[in-house]
Parts: C-alpha cells; structure tokens; sequence
C-alpha cells in the first residue's frame, strides 16, 4: 500500500456490521512488535456499534486477556499480552455476533530491528537544528494541497501553511551536515486538520498519520533513514497535553472523561509553579493541569488509565517504526505531573537510553530542577525526564549581551546563572538554546549586531548542556515576536522553487549572512571533533572589568573562553588571576580567529569579542 494515507489506509477498511450498515474499522495501533519489554498491548478498535460484538483470535504466544466496552457503543479496548518468544506473523481478529464473524482485522506483529532496545540517542556531543518543516523548505509542492485537510496553501498569510514538507528537509539534510548539526529536531510532523494555524502542528487530529501536506508515514522513516546514513538523529516533538478539536475522536469520544470537560470553556492558568507550591490551591494546581491550552485543543486527561496507554503505546509505536533517536515532548507541567510520569517511565522502560527533554518554561534553576528525573524533591516527585529545557540560561542570553558589565548584570550574569548548578542532578543534560520557536527571534533582541551574535554562540557550544539552535539562525533570521509567531517563523530564503534568492548557497546570502553563516559552520565543526566540550569539567571566574572567563577540561586537553563585554574597549587579562588553569600550558591557539597567544601572562581580547583558545603545552 503506498500514497499519502498509508498507514491510516492499512488499518481502515470497510465492513458490513449486522448485514444491515456499512462502516469503517479503525485499529489503533494498526500493528506491533515481538519481544517487547512490555508484553501488554492495548488495542482500540473503533466502528459503529462494534461495542456490541465480541472478538475472538487464536495466535501462538499471544493472548486476549480482557475486553472494555466503554461508553461509547462504537469503541472496544481489546488488552492482548504477546509473551516471550512469540512468532512474527499475522492473525485475524474476528468480531463476533450472535456466533457468528460478522466482520474482522489482520493484526500484524513484526519483528524488531535489532538492537532496537539499545539504540543510541542525543546526547552532549550533538548540536540540535529546530526547523519548522511547514517554514523550512517545499521539496515536494505536489501535496501542498490535500484533499481532505481543510486549511490550504496561502503563503502570503504569516499564519497559514507554507508549503515546507520531509522532502525540503531531506533535500537539506547534506546543507546541515556540512554546517555542523549532528540532529534535528522538527515541530511536530502529524496530522492537524484544523481550519486555520494549522502549520504549527501541535492541535493533533490523528496520531498515527503524519500530515499529508508533509508527505506520508513512509515519507517519515525515509527521512529517519537518510538521516541515519549521515550519522545524524531525528528527534520527534510529542504533544500529549492537548490535541486538536478537530480530532476525529471528539464527534465520538470512547468516554466522558477521556477528556477534561467544563460547562464551558476553561483555560489552564498556566501557572506551573503550582505543581511544587507547597501552599497551592487545589483550585489554582487543577486548573492549571484540567484547563484547555486553547479553545482549539482539548485537554487530555491522563488520570484515564487507557487514554495514558493509548498515548504511551503511540509514542513507542513512532520510535519503533521510524526508528527515532529521541523525543521532545510539549508543555509537559500542563499535563498531570504524575501520570505523565508513567509515561516517561514507560517509554524509558522500552528504550532505556532514550532521551526525552521535556518542554518546562520556567524560569529559575530550582524550578527547573524539579521537572529532571532524580531531583529530591519536597513531594516526592520524580517526573521521569532525563533532559529539561533550560528556560532560565536563555532568559540569560536575551538579557546578557545588550548589557554592560556590573554586580549583577552583563557576562556576570552567566557567571551567576552557572554557580546554581548544583541544585541539578545532571546539570549536563539540559537543552540550552538563545531562543526557539515560541521566543523572540535572537536577532531582534541584539539587533543584528555580529559581535553580539558570536559572544553568544561561542558560550552557547561551550558551556555545559545540550545545544539547540533554531532554523534560519545561521544567517542572522530577522523576525518581531510582537508582529505575531509567523513573523519570527519565516520562510527559509531559497526553500520554494521560484525564491528570489537562496540562502542555502552562499551565493544567495548577503555578505553579513555568509558572516554568521562562517562563524557558526567554524564553531560546529570544532565542536564536534572536541569531547572536551561534550563532557569535560568547568571551572569559571568571577566576571570582573567586563570579561567572563571559564574553562573546560578533562585529562586530554583544556580550552579556555574569554569574553570581552566591553563595547569599545580592549582588554588584557592577568594570566596570573588563572594559573591553576593555566599552568603548566606555554601557549595558546584562539580557534575563531586562528590567532596564536605564546604569552599567556597577559591575553588581549577586543572589544565586544569572545575568543576559544585551544591550550598547548
């Protein structure tokens, strides 16, 4: 079965229940694998008054242990255990009535890749490129349009759909190779077939189908794969807070409670803090976790112990299939702290090294802490996530660099920032990033300003962390947060046929492009040939006199960063202020401007200037 529907083809089929009406059966999910950790499967079936029938099926090795009809007539939750040792094949689920088979399903089980369990993940030596693939390139304009999704192509609306699919990724994937990222991560890439803004993709509508107007699931893998041979890793965004109103399970749900439900609608308050306030409300703690996101996107409620099943066996299934190398997961503090733990658990369960960064916009350390798994927390807590977003390091850079140096303020703010640290279990596995998405795009906030941008970036791919790095950042993106999301979401120059530049080539960038273009292609390379930056230790310096110097190092090498905030001033450093760094080392290499320091008693940096020096005995 090939074309878009591919998936969702292969597991809809149409049937005649009770001889009288015709239907369609949806299986979901529409196979699964031998030899997993977990052996229980739950399998949602979903046709008109298919709660009336009973299912039946003989299979080596596989058992159906229990049937819940819910609410709804039209669903049937079928709970299968697949033991050790069962066979890859197909059986027919049949469904019966009145004895007799009156419709049926060919459930596949499958084998797995081997070593699947053990698969390799992100890590600290990866840098991650975030692209929105509607924004980033049209490889394939034949599906910008589908039939049955409601929203069309309208480029000229900063908040309609673009036109970027996997084929625009797939045909860049050597481009950003070659700058140096070694994964992607990509917005999420499923179905949302909702009647406007639906580029961004987190109001899903099916989540077993990527979006048509990406391509199909087999589109998916094929990117999975062409990544893979790059030696780079594909990281899938998960959103299970919240889907889309338009899902096809609203007209229908399965039972009242599967989702939070109000007289009328009800926005979450977003206020996070009140998961860890030990004097919160039971008001203000459930609506922030009950509330909806937005009109659009119902809130799921995972306290229903087959909608969290449902959400985890789905998360399990793409890694599985796709062959993923890890998971970003959206607003994960508007979920039920508890139950989305379970989550995390049973995902990491399947796939033990699999990093998973979980989306917590919060904005101070201790905050921060409390959402990554092994944190003592007051209740209790352990929220399973091996990796969090550092909210609180980029609030740093928005205020940092436009900043002159004082107690508080200035490079004395990264210094401050790194000294909390200890309240982490693993202050190495955070994602740090200047901006993404949602924030404003890193040029408004330094203005364009080079010198800015390469402070920046050399303290974002050496400090501690797991960087990421938001598409179009490598040429200096311009975009106002306050002209709205699609301003600082712009089309990559040169992704769609008939672009009157591409920004791909350094033919079709501006000279300051090619500026910041270089710079980051430098930074990346360097970083990615230097475990001393991946896992070395830190030792940082008191900002003082505008300049911020630290150090990474491990038994094989040191590198020491300096940076001079200064904005019209040079300054030389006293190599006497770090000699328990600096000792036994007789010079230097600044690997920016390949500039050799052979007295390192006094190091001159200019103004407004970040150097990396390499040092050597």
């Amino acid at each position: 079965m090939t074309g878009k529907r591919l998936i969702t083809s292969a597991l809809i089929f149409t049937l005649f229940l009770f001889g009288v009406c015709e239907a369609q059966l949806r299986v979901e999910p529409a196979f699964w694998w031998v030899n997993m950790e977990n052996p229980k499967l739950q399998v949602l079936v979903h046709a008109k008054d298919i709660g009336t029938t009973v299912p039946q099926f003989s299979y080596a090795g596989v058992t159906l242990d229990s049937v819940v009809k819910p609410t709804s007539k039209n669903y049937l939750f079928l709970y299968l255990s697949v033991k050790p040792g069962a066979m890859p094949g197909k059986f027919d689920i049949q469904f019966m009535q009145k004895g007799k088979a009156i419709a049926k399903y060919a459930y596949e089980l499958k084998d797995r890749r081997p070593g699947s369990a053990e698969r390799s993940t992100y890590n600290t030596s990866d840098v991650i490129y975030l692209l929105m693939p509607d924004r980033f390139s049209n490889g394939n304009p034949a599906n910008d349009q589908a039939p049955d999704m409601i929203e069309k192509l309208d480029r000229a609306n900063p908040g309609g759909r673009h036109g970027g699919d996997i084929q625009g990724i797939i045909n860049h994937l050597d481009y950003l190779k070659d700058l140096g990222f070694t994964a992607i991560w990509s917005t999420p890439l499923m179905e949302d077939n909702m009647d406007s803004y639906s580029y961004h993709t987190y109001a899903i509508t099916d989540y077993y189908r990527i979006d048509p107007r990406y391509g199909n699931n087999q589109d998916y893998v094929r990117l999975s794969d062409e990544m893979h041979t790059r030696g780079m890793k594909l990281i899938m965004d998960v959103v299970t807070n919240h889907c889309g109103s338009n899902h096809w399970w609203m007209k229908d749900l399965p039972m009242q409670d599967w989702l939070h439900q109000f007289k009328e609608f009800t926005r979450t308050n977003y206020q996070i803090s009140t998961t860890y306030d030990p004097y919160a409300s039971d008001y203000d703690k459930n609506l922030n976790f009950d509330g909806w996101f937005d009109s659009t996107m119902p809130d799921l409620n995972q306290d229903n112990p087959h909608l969290l099943t449902y959400l985890t066996q789905n998360t399990i299934w793409w890694i599985e299939y796709a062959n993923l190398d890890g998971i970003r997961i959206d607003t994960y503090p508007y979920n039920n702290p508890w139950k989305i733990a379970q989550w995390s658990k049973g995902v990491r369960t399947e796939y033990p090294n699999l990093n998973i960064v979980g989306e917590c916009w919060v904005h101070s350390p201790q905050e921060i802490s409390y959402w990554q798994s092994g944190t003592k927390n007051h209740d209790g807590y352990d929220s399973q996530l091996p990796v969090v977003m550092d909210f609180a390091l980029h609030d740093v850079f928005l205020q940092a660099v436009n900043e002159e140096d004082s107690w508080g303020s200035g490079t004395r703010r990264f210094y401050n920032h790194f000294t909390l640290d200890y309240v982490y279990t693993r202050p190495q596995d955070l994602l740090i990033f200047t901006e993404n998405h949602d924030t404003p795009r890193f040029y408004e906030v330094i203005k364009g300003d080079m010198r800015k941008f390469k402070i920046a970036y050399a303290i974002l791919f050496t400090v501690r962390g797991i960087p990421q790095f938001y598409y179009g950042s490598e040429i200096n993106m311009p975009g106002s947060k306050d002209k709205g999301d699609g301003d600082i979401r712009r089309d990559f120059p040169g992704g769609w046929p008939g672009d009157v530049r591409n920004a791909f080539t350094a033919q079709g960038r501006t000279a300051q492009e090619n500026e910041a273009f270089n710079y980051i292609k430098k930074l990346l390379n360097w970083r990615k040939a230097n475990p001393v930056i991946h896992t070395g230790k830190t030792k940082q310096f008191i900002s003082q006199d505008n300049c911020y110097v630290y150090f990474r190092y491990n038994n094989e090498k040191t590198v020491m960063v300096a940076i001079n905030n200064h904005d019209i001033e040079q300054r030389t450093l006293d190599g006497s202020r770090f000699n328990e760094m600096l000792s036994g080392f007789k010079s230097g290499k600044d690997i920016i401007s390949g500039t050799t320091i052979s007295d390192l008693s006094r190091i001159t940096i200019p103004a407004k200037t970040a150097m990396i020096i390499e040092l050597e005995k």
